[in-house]
């Protein structure tokens, strides 16, 4: 089946090099890189676009084929993981829904809950101590299982604050794995307080 691209990308310069904007985020203060930049040139697009891991259903799915033992804390409805290796900020978790849906799938009684679960788990990340704001991000082009990141900003770190925090985790030191592995503990029994199970 032939795709044809949408009218926004059509307008696209593709293959072309794109100049340098005179201001933006490599501009503001809260970008981590320095030096000279230059813009990727934007590849043709690929259309349609690959299908991403769990598009076919529960069975494809990672997310829904893991154990709870595989997860932080559970509950009936929502798992909260993290990856087992070290990050470079103070904390990163997934939350996700147990059943598998994407945002836009999520059954009205989900949705209900996911402003509640989403200040939970951030309360949860608070109450470890000097965290100034904890991030919510959604991205889902590698998975179809909805996962959405909660990212701490260590408190008085103001040069991290704003979009560019996921880009200090990649290039500031990692955590000792210790460090690691008791912060995700603390996280876990926090959220166990008000229901379901922690499994670090």
């Amino acid at each position: 089946m032939t795709v044809e691209p949408s009218e926004y990308v059509r307008r696209l310069p593709i293959g072309k090099r794109i100049p340098f904007p005179s201001d933006g985020i490599p501009f503001w203060e809260v970008f981590p890189y320095e030096g000279d930049l230059r813009i990727k040139v934007l590849d043709e697009p690929t259309l349609p676009e690959p299908a991403r891991h769990g598009e076919a259903g529960p069975a494809d799915c990672g997310a829904c084929g893991s154990p709870d033992a595989d997860f932080l804390w559970t509950d009936d409805h929502w798992r909260l993981s993290a990856d087992p290796e070290p990050g470079a900020l103070p904390a990163t978790v997934l939350l996700q829904p147990r059943g598998h849906y994407d945002l836009h799938e999520l059954p009205p009684e989900r949705a209900a809950e996911l402003g509640g679960m989403l200040q939970r788990v951030e309360r949860a990340i608070k109450s470890l101590g000097g965290v100034a704001r904890v991030h919510v991000n959604k991205w889902g082009d590698g998975g179809a299982h909805l996962h959405m990141f909660l990212i701490a900003r260590p408190e008085g770190m103001t040069q991290m604050r704003g979009s560019c925090l996921p880009l200090w985790d990649d290039v500031l030191p990692k955590v000792p794995k210790d460090v690691w592995q008791a912060t995700n503990r603390r996280i876990a029994e926090a959220m166990a307080k008000d229901g379901g199970t922690a499994h670090v």
